[in-house]
């Protein structure tokens, strides 16, 4: 498997987060200072310890993303080790953060890192049975898992006009995405989910049972390639 990535954006996007993260810290710093020693600012205080929790919110957010190791991109990697060469993989050199291009077709992977029950209800993918830490988390660093459907639908629809800019709307495959859960203690109960979803663990045999039906020929994954490797 071929693997390309935006190293340079990654590096920087870390050092950003690194630097909000003790930014936050400081900020903090003061509006605790200020309480204790300057009761009468209070709401100088109570601004700083606002402003200092949504840097820090921002600098987690950025940290889980592009500064913590194993970064999602290195999760994905990992998960995928072993593919046969014909597929490549593309991190942050798209219009989508992740895209896997090969025999199984075109897919755009979101990964997620919640823990515990992750399940389909009523339209809507929730999470259960984290305990009290889950909870805490989710307030504090970890984020909640929005509505991956959406997001999916807007990176399918992304990487089609990027396509779609560079060749016959006709010509380009169909494009799936494929929710990825990185966390070792999670559980999925997908339903009737619009989109699939798999355990990091399982996504290596779902491409490859994918690939026996082949999506794509050789002849269409390299015009594919062509179309979205960096120049």
């Amino acid at each position: 498997m071929k693997i390309i990535k935006n190293e340079k954006l990654i590096a920087r996007n870390g050092k950003i987060g690194n630097w909000v993260s003790l930014a936050a810290l400081a900020v903090l710093g003061i509006g605790m200072y200020i309480s204790f020693t300057q009761p009468e600012l209070f709401t100088i205080s109570l601004v700083c310890l606002l402003v200092g929790f949504i840097m820090t919110q921002i600098g987690m957010y950025m940290g889980n993303r592009w500064g913590r190791s194993p970064r999602r991109d290195e999760k994905i990697d990992t998960g995928l080790k072993g593919l046969h060469s014909d597929f490549s993989i593309y991190h942050y050199t798209t219009p989508v953060s992740h895209v896997l291009v090969g025999p199984a077709g075109v897919w755009v992977l979101l990964p997620y890192h919640q823990g515990g029950t992750v399940y389909f209800e009523k339209n809507r993918w929730k999470v259960r049975n984290g305990g009290f830490m889950q909870a805490y988390m989710t307030i504090f660093g970890q984020e909640g898992i929005g509505r991956p459907d959406l997001e999916a639908n807007a990176e399918i629809a992304s990487i089609k006009k990027h396509l779609a800019k560079k060749m016959d709307e006709n010509a380009i495959p169909e494009i799936k995405a494929l929710l990825v859960f990185t966390h070792d203690q999670v559980e999925i109960e997908a339903g009737e989910a619009p989109f699939p979803a798999v355990k990091l663990k399982q996504l290596k045999g779902f491409i490859r049972e994918e690939s026996k039906s082949r999506k794509l020929t050789s002849e269409q994954i390299q015009q594919i390639n062509s179309l979205l490797e960096p120049s």
